[in-house]
């Protein structure tokens, strides 16, 4: 990782990517990073595209929002289409495996079944989000996987934290 890596995670609303970004924040922070984190949503809050932003940095951060990420989660066409003219060049797109993959040949790309696992292996779909952030942390290493666990049980509900760690246990299983 250079000094500073901007990333992006979307998809749609309700799918948990905001509560993403601030456990991904948080984990940098726990590590002695420096992290922004911000959000936005559609015009509809649940079903919109959204997107959660995080930078991570060893220095100061200057400017909170991202502009040219370096990684990139869609978990939806919607936002992959979106958000990926916006991936910079070399750059990490990570997608569900029921998002097409973009015709770029200057980044890489992973695609790999969020989603499915959620739904079918965890029989959770509101844990996609959790299974993600194992993905983009093995995929990057932007984190390490103990300060990621720990901001993971310190934000989800209460009650949740074993559904959530067997979440993140999957995401990080689904990157060979």
């Amino acid at each position: 990782m250079s000094n500073q890596c901007e990333i992006r995670l979307s998809g749609s609303g309700g799918q948990g990517l905001i509560l993403g970004g601030i456990i991904l924040a948080e984990a940098a922070l726990l590590q002695g990073k420096n992290a922004v984190q911000s959000q936005s949503y559609g015009p509809e809050a649940r079903g919109g595209a959204s997107k959660a932003e995080v930078i991570i940095s060893e220095n100061e951060i200057n400017y909170p929002k991202v502009r040219n990420c370096d990684i990139l989660l869609s978990l939806t066409q919607v936002a992959c289409d979106k958000y990926v003219e916006n991936l910079k060049e070399n750059g990490i797109l990570i997608i569900d495996s029921r998002v097409k993959a973009p015709n770029r040949d200057d980044i890489k790309v992973y695609s790999l079944p969020i989603l499915d696992t959620a739904y079918e292996k965890l029989k959770k779909p509101m844990v996609a989000n959790i299974v993600a952030l194992g993905v983009v942390r093995e995929i990057t290493d932007i984190v390490n996987r103990e300060t990621l666990e720990k901001a993971v049980l310190n934000r989800v509900p209460s009650g949740t934290e074993e559904i959530n760690e067997n979440a993140l246990k999957e995401g990080f299983s689904l990157v060979k």
